[in-house]
């Protein structure tokens, strides 16, 4: 059985052992997966970068390489996909981990906020009140920033409970994910708020293009 898994892992459309002998920022970009399924999904799945060791160290590491030496005190990741990014930060940070959850699933206290996502949905987002408290410095992370209105809601819930993203003149915590792409949302959130994302400036406009 341990034998027919390696074999799979290793097969061509999963390599999980390859990695480029230079490894420029941003080579595990490569390794996501575009979309086969048609519009009603998103144009590219980065799941697939996670599946590989190497890849999933590095991208964290290229995230975080804006923070070091910062001072953060929580990592937030946003729900979903953000969970699996926000959760290896902490735990490369060494710091604890707070979920920010669609309404609904938390059975303690919670704050919530409404917000539009990048399809064009309206939802609702909630984070648990006794987790935040005035002054606290949080990194919040997300798999990707399109239009920003999911990153920009986050913002506003965990900043009414009195946290610090990231404002230019405060403590320099911030905002993180694979892609922030340079829509009206995303340029919103760079402009106010230190931001880091994994696209080399030369193929950030294919990314905007969907491309």
């Amino acid at each position: 059985f341990h034998a027919q898994c390696s074999q799979r892992l290793q097969a061509p459309r999963m390599d999980l052992c390859h990695v480029p002998a230079t490894r420029e920022k941003g080579w595990y970009l490569a390794l996501m997966a575009p979309n086969v399924k048609g519009p009603n999904y998103a144009w590219l799945d980065p799941s697939r970068l996670y599946c590989h060791p190497q890849g999933l160290q590095d991208c964290v590491a290229d995230l975080l390489q804006p923070f070091r030496g910062d001072a953060i005190d929580v990592v937030a990741g946003i729900d979903a996909m953000g969970f699996i990014l926000g959760a290896a930060a902490a735990a490369t940070l060494r710091k604890g981990f707070l979920a920010i959850r669609k309404a609904g699933h938390l059975c303690v206290q919670t704050v919530a906020q409404p917000y539009t996502d990048y399809s064009g949905r309206e939802k609702v987002m909630e984070v648990r009140t006794d987790a935040i408290a005035p002054g606290l410095r949080v990194l919040l992370v997300d798999q990707w920033v399109e239009t920003g209105g999911t990153m920009r809601a986050a913002i506003e819930l965990v900043e009414r409970l009195g946290a610090v993203v990231a404002a230019p003149l405060c403590v320099p915590t911030g905002v993180a994910a694979i892609c922030i792409e340079n829509s009206e949302g995303g340029k919103w959130i760079q402009e106010r708020y230190k931001c880091s994302h994994c696209v080399p400036a030369h193929l950030q406009p294919r990314f905007d293009q969907h491309q």
